[in-house]
């Protein structure tokens, strides 16, 4: 309806090889590739002592391992052509430890992806691939909608509200100037930094 083109890849992004071909359909489709957002991610609750291996791997796997998965082909394409922008979505919970949810396996992969952007930025600045973050709040997407939808996630919201400043959630449309700007030419001279985007949570 828009007029533009676009197109639809389904791929499980802790799969190198299926990541390569997402990264392949859209060299052919357009023959290059200057911007990427690494926006796939998942989250649970549950206590250390009792989280399972599986738990902690499919976390780790999907929120770290995919965005280094996808950023190394992305960049690859990147650094052949002198220019690129990588924008990975890491969280505030890579900055603090959330409550009263317990989610350490959801925490240690943002704080991984904040640190794995830094260090694709310091490898990349000197050949025109520009990596950064942004580290969202508590925000109104479908992942958070689930987690509230249940009788614990109830109780949480009200606690959530109360420590942050602004007083509620973040919508969608709250983050999307800062991945524009990450996008564009406005930011040829910043790499490898977090943009926080909390409603000042991480003030308290």
């Amino acid at each position: 309806k828009q007029g533009i083109d676009a197109l639809a890849i389904t791929a499980d992004v802790t799969k190198a090889e299926l990541v390569q071909a997402m990264v392949d359909a859209v060299l052919a489709r357009w023959g290059r590739l200057t911007i990427a957002v690494n926006n796939a991610g998942i989250g649970f609750w549950v206590g250390l002592e009792t989280m399972e291996k599986e738990q902690w791997d499919q976390v780790l796997d999907l929120n770290l391992t995919g965005v280094f998965l996808c950023g190394q082909a992305e960049a690859r394409v990147m650094l052949e052509a002198g220019y690129g922008k990588i924008i990975n979505t890491a969280s505030m919970s890579g900055h603090i430890v959330n409550t009263p949810q317990k989610q350490a396996a959801y925490n240690a992969s943002k704080a991984g992806v904040i640190h794995l952007t830094r260090s694709m930025a310091a490898e990349w600045a000197s050949r025109g691939v520009c990596v950064n973050s942004i580290s969202p709040g508590y925000t109104r997407t479908k992942l958070v909608a689930d987690l509230v939808a249940s009788p614990e996630g109830q109780r949480m919201v009200p606690v959530w509200m109360e420590l942050t400043p602004m007083g509620r959630m973040a919508e969608v449309t709250d983050l999307q100037g800062a991945v524009v700007y990450l996008a564009s030419q406005a930011s040829d001279f910043m790499t490898g930094h977090d943009l926080v985007i909390d409603g000042g949570y991480c003030l308290w």
